[in-house]
């Protein structure tokens, strides 16, 4: 049998549970592989991050190609079908939401890349150069599989064990006191997940008299409209009744943690300082500087950090809450300020170059190292010791 064939009649599938696992073992793996090669090409880079061993790297991405090729035949080839076909019965029983339409979309990828795989694997190339172009044109659809592979893994385990919510009175009153705990600043969030149905799901401690119990609550707890609809005496029992978590989503849904781009070459933030440092003419802190606030493909520290902020309030806002988008509004008026910033310190950096002017020369340096004496110089005679008299 080759690794992606069907197994064989008297080797039954796994449960889902067990079909899910073999795709979080390959995720797994991957992982490592993937880890292992940025080792690797690290090594193949200056310290600038510009590729410098051309042939290295590329032994280094088919080293792992190869073993993304091992690793799926092994964990997941004869699987992969089964886990595709639980996760679709579990994907039409589940009730409409926002996220139902791309989860189906992520499945029928999933169903091509583990096609095209198989084909491969069926009709492998000839060892040398054709079998290392066979792999690496697999490397896309084997990193689908690991960055993707966990939604069909949790739709497979998907198990409905919510159970009737509370009564109308009951859930009222427990709101109430949940509500309250909340304007006296003792309702403590410690978790919190989205249901199948695209409703949050929010555990909370909720405080009174010293004495703490764990509810859940359904809905954004920073919104009106939220509503208690449990409550448990410890965190495990909740989980036993409460809805199932689903994979949360991503913020970009072009990105993957396995095609990362090839990182644009940079200067740290600690090395410009050292320049400053060593710097005897103004021109040369300058530039400093200057690399500091540059914009573009070469991108300086100041610059990387108003990236940071924007990408970090894009994420705030896409949580969809209410302290998300007050969160967001924070970080986009820090972005602000870190633009002025950049531009006051270019400005200040031209300034700095424009003084032609160099380090005063009585700021001499300190000798690190002291003078020796010569082999053939007869060391001086160390001062007599002198005893003094004790007096009793």
């Amino acid at each position: 049998m080759t690794p992606g064939s069907d197994p064989a009649p008297e080797s039954p599938l796994p449960v889902a549970r067990d079909l899910g696992t073999r795709a979080g073992d390959f995720r797994l793996r991957m992982s490592v592989i993937a880890r292992e090669t940025e080792i690797a090409l690290d090594m193949t880079r200056d310290r600038y991050g510009r590729t410098v061993h051309e042939g290295a790297a590329a032994a280094s991405r088919a080293h792992r190609d190869k073993a993304a090729v091992e690793a799926y035949a092994t964990h997941l080839a004869p699987y992969a079908d089964a886990l595709l076909d639980a996760a679709h019965r579990a994907l039409d029983e589940l009730p409409p939401a926002r996220h139902i339409t791309g989860w189906r979309t992520v499945l029928d990828g999933l169903a091509v890349s583990a096609a095209e795989i198989r084909r491969a694997l069926d009709r492998p190339a000839a060892p040398g150069s054709a079998v290392r172009t066979q792999h690496a044109a697999l490397w896309p659809y084997l990193a689908a599989w690991a960055e993707h592979g966990f939604i069909a893994s949790n739709l497979a385990d998907q198990h409905q064990h919510y159970k009737v919510p509370l009564a109308d009175e009951e859930q009222q009153a427990w709101t109430e006191r949940a509500q309250a705990a909340q304007r006296r600043g003792e309702l403590e969030l410690t978790e919190s997940w989205y249901a199948a149905d695209g409703q949050p799901i929010t555990l909370a401690h909720l405080i009174e008299d010293d004495d703490s119990t764990v509810v859940a609550l359904r809905g954004d707890p920073d919104a009106p409209g939220w509503q208690v609809i449990g409550h448990f005496a410890h965190e495990y029992e909740a989980g036993q009744v409460l809805p199932a978590p689903v994979p949360p989503g991503v913020l970009g849904a072009d990105v993957s943690v396995f095609n990362r781009p090839v990182p644009a070459p940079e200067i740290s933030l600690q090395e410009l300082i050292r320049d400053v440092i060593e710097a005897q003419h103004a021109g040369d802190a300058s530039n400093a500087l200057l690399g500091a606030t540059q914009r573009g493909y070469h991108a300086g520290p100041m610059v990387r950090l108003q990236e940071l902020l924007e990408t970090a309030g894009q994420f705030a806002s896409a949580l969809e809450t209410v302290q998300g988008r007050q969160i967001a509004a924070r970080l986009t008026a820090l972005g602000r300020q870190i633009d002025f910033l950049i531009r006051e310190v270019h400005d200040a950096a031209e300034d700095l170059g424009a003084t032609v002017a160099v380090l005063p020369p009585h700021r001499t340096p300190v000798l690190r190292v002291r003078p020796r004496p010569a082999v053939d110089t007869t060391p001086p005679t160390p001062p007599a010791r002198t005893t003094t008299a004790r007096h009793r």
